[in-house]
């Protein structure tokens, strides 16, 4: 084998690596069918949420997930496929799911969740999770609304006060 070839497949086997860990979500899609702008249309979408996708030999990346101790994956590398990789859980997947519903040429495979296999409908429902900024709003509403109770009570209570009936 040429050594430039053998380099190049070593550079691409580093590349998945990294990208699985440093990610938190993994996702395995069927390309095939799509346009070239769809393909750069999708990108840029994924850019947007911290995602990336990458075109790898599946060879390549059945050896990455081999060197990760990663199991349960391989079947899902038949024909084409472009990895994406998303530092948020849910937001990268998100964007694959919204841009496969309008186009249906995108298929979600499977994936790879904070360490664990998931299957298309796997992904689908990490897809339908709210954002950490969202969750983060939430957790924080949760946390003043008790507050938010006992100084609506205090008012009431003060209100009610200053309303007392006038002796006769």
């Amino acid at each position: 084998m040429n050594q430039d070839a053998l380099n190049a497949k070593k550079a691409a086997v580093k590349e998945i690596s990294e990208g699985l860990e440093s990610s938190k979500t993994m996702a395995i899609v069927s390309y095939q069918g799509l346009t070239v702008s769809e393909l750069i249309e999708l990108r840029r979408t994924l850019a947007q949420k911290g995602s990336r996708l990458g075109v790898y030999k599946n060879t390549m990346v059945a050896r990455a997930l081999k060197d990760a101790g990663i199991e349960g994956l391989n079947e899902y590398l038949e024909g084409p496929n472009a990895i994406v990789f998303s530092e948020d859980v849910s937001s990268g997947v998100a964007a694959l799911y919204k841009f496969s519903r309008f186009h249906e040429k995108l298929v979600l495979k499977a994936g790879l969740v904070e360490g664990k296999v998931v299957d298309a409908d796997g992904l689908k429902e990490v897809a339908k999770l709210p954002s950490k900024e969202v969750l983060l709003s939430m957790f924080c509403m949760v946390l003043n609304e008790p507050m938010a109770s006992l100084a609506r009570a205090i008012d009431a209570i003060a209100n009610k006060a200053g309303e007392a009936p006038a002796a006769n």
